[in-house]
């Protein structure tokens, strides 16, 4: 077994279970010792971390939330100004973005979950990866590919997002066995490839690791968007599941049966409405400790995000947690209609029509105060034939229709990618607030 596939993940769960106990005191400790925030929550909530001993006791412990941090930055940083290498910022999806401090220990162990995770999706030393994601406006992510591409071996081509013709140019030249990106976007360059005359089935791409939108229904099926890029290019799937908040990822082996837990890097717990473990099997909001982490570590924090785990073995010899494709994200669900939908379904749909070259969702309230729907679709040829199409589609994979409006495309480009946005905004929500 290599350095990058850890002996832990491959243990009996009584065995893990003991190992993460052991990592969650430590980490107590160290919150306790050098966060204003934590000494001030276990003050002020008489909490004696000596007491603390099971995963199960950390329910004694409270949440933190995406309030928490933006309210209370700065008392979340555990260490001098001097020891921080880098700042990085969260996207800001859904609230104002928060600051991240990162020490040269932080970028490590960075460095390490990504070689962790490239190795799990069958990544190996001298494997070329081309980079179609930003490493700039303070992102995460592509940054940490860097790290964990350079520590696991392999060859790095930071080429950033978008620009079709240049991505194609660089696979033409430099020959790389694999691209990072958002799955959407290798739609996109195989229609450029189409329209040029580019063999790109017969490319030296063999597998993409995809970031930011989901490729898999909850059983683990392909779902509308992996299933039209298998049809059109049958390179391998990896799908990965991670945030700034948990500097962590979890990404899919060879099985595709969800994103492996790594558990000397994180303790992850699914909660309902009230706080409370959910049952196993069912979906709740995932809830994290960040382990080993120097600058700026959280306890019990609610990520907002809503999946399932899954505790069978996998067939690549991992005995540990996987997570599902996420569900959604709890600020981001609608009631349109009687039924409960999340973003992530609406873009399957319009991912899998050929005809919308781009799009946004909106979600306003209508006068009685009820979740109303509207898709604003950019296509080359608009036609109310493309609109009835659409319709048909969502009721047959939603059972419901939104409105559906065009836009020119390159004024919903600008609205879903302007120049100071790092990720692309397809879901804009405009209901009244309470």
């Amino acid at each position: 077994m290599n350095k990058f596939e850890p002996e832990i993940e491959f243990q009996p769960k009584n065995v893990i279970k003991t190992f993460q106990e052991g990592k969650m005191k430590e980490a107590l400790t160290y919150l306790k010792a050098k966060s204003p925030f934590y000494q001030k929550i276990f003050s002020d909530n008489h909490i004696d971390i000596e007491k603390i001993k099971t995963l199960e006791d950390l329910r004694h412990i409270p949440f933190t939330t995406k309030e928490d941090l933006q309210t209370h930055n700065k008392e979340f940083f555990c260490v001098e100004p001097s020891e921080i290498r880098d700042y990085i910022t969260t996207s800001g999806t859904l609230s104002d973005p928060t600051t991240f401090a990162m020490t040269e220990n932080d970028l490590v162990r960075l460095a390490y979950n990504e070689a962790i995770s490239f190795t799990g999706a069958g990544g190996h030393p001298g494997e070329i990866y081309q980079l179609m994601t930003t490493i700039d406006k303070r992102f995460m992510a592509g940054y940490a590919y860097c790290l964990g591409i350079r520590m696991m071996g392999g060859g790095l081509i930071r080429v950033g997002n978008g620009i079709p013709e240049l991505q194609w140019d660089t696979i033409r030249r430099i020959k790389p066995d694999a691209i990072i990106c958002v799955p959407s976007f290798i739609l996109r360059i195989i229609r450029y490839a189409e329209e040029h005359g580019i063999d790109y089935r017969n490319s030296s791409i063999k597998k993409a690791v995809c970031i930011g939108e989901n490729l898999r229904n909850d059983d683990f099926s392909l779902n509308l968007l992996g299933s039209k890029i298998k049809e059109k290019w049958n390179i391998d799937l990896y799908s990965t599941y991670a945030s700034t908040e948990m500097s962590t990822s979890f990404c899919e082996c060879s099985a595709g049966m969800g994103g492996h837990h790594h558990p000397e890097l994180i303790i992850c717990e699914l909660i309902d409405e009230n706080g409370n473990p959910v049952a196993e099997g069912e979906s709740g909001e995932l809830t994290i400790t960040t382990l080993g982490v120097e600058g700026m570590p959280l306890l019990r924090f609610k990520t907002g995000d809503v999946a399932r785990f899954h505790y069978e073995p996998c067939s690549c010899g991992r005995t540990t947690m996987r997570i599902s494709p996420i569900i959604g994200r709890k600020k981001q669900m609608i009631k349109f209609k009687g039924t409960t939908l999340y973003p992530a379904s609406v873009f399957d749909v319009l991912d899998n029509a050929d005809y919308v070259e781009n799009y946004y969702v909106e979600v306003t309230s209508n006068e009685i105060g009820m979740d109303h729907l509207t898709t604003y679709i950019g296509v080359k040829e608009p036609h109310e034939d493309l609109i009835k199409d659409l319709k048909d589609r969502f009721r047959a994979k939603l059972r419901v229709a939104p409105d559906v409006q065009f836009k020119p495309i390159d004024e919903i480009q600008k609205i879903v990618l302007p120049e100071i946005k790092r990720k692309p905004t397809k879901f804009i929500d405009n209901r009244k607030k309470d």
